[in-house]
């Protein structure tokens, strides 16, 4: 049985920085495309970063420069640190492994986590 649980959500000032967390369980973590999407109220879902079995990495680009995806194999837990946060960035954000497609437009996966709120005002 597969499982993402995703952590580290809160209310955070403009400026401000959050890191997220995802731990995954029962699962070949490392060798699959893991990523981090985020829908906001009354939007879509949107990717924001993903990374790949080796450790590749790419962005959307309204988080460039700002947001940081990484993975402790470990652990078994994706992260994504987020610095400069702004309302745009406020929203749920989801962890999903196995995509489709490693890139930031992929819509499909196999496992998707519940959520995490981040709320910057």
């Amino acid at each position: 049985h597969v499982q993402l649980v995703e952590s580290g959500g809160a209310p955070v000032q403009v400026g401000g920085s959050l890191r997220l967390s995802c731990a995954a369980s029962g699962y070949i973590y490392n060798g699959y495309c893991m990523g981090w999407f985020r829908q906001g109220v009354g939007k879509g879902r949107e990717g924001v970063a993903v990374i790949d079995a080796d450790g590749f990495a790419a962005n959307a680009e309204s988080v460039k420069g700002r947001f940081t995806i990484s993975k402790d194999i470990g652990k078994a837990t994706l992260y994504l640190d987020m610095n400069n946060l702004t309302p745009e960035d406020s929203g749920t954000y989801i962890c999903a492994a196995e995509l489709s497609a490693c890139t930031v437009v992929a819509t499909l996966a196999d496992y998707w986590g519940q959520g995490t709120q981040v709320t910057v005002s």
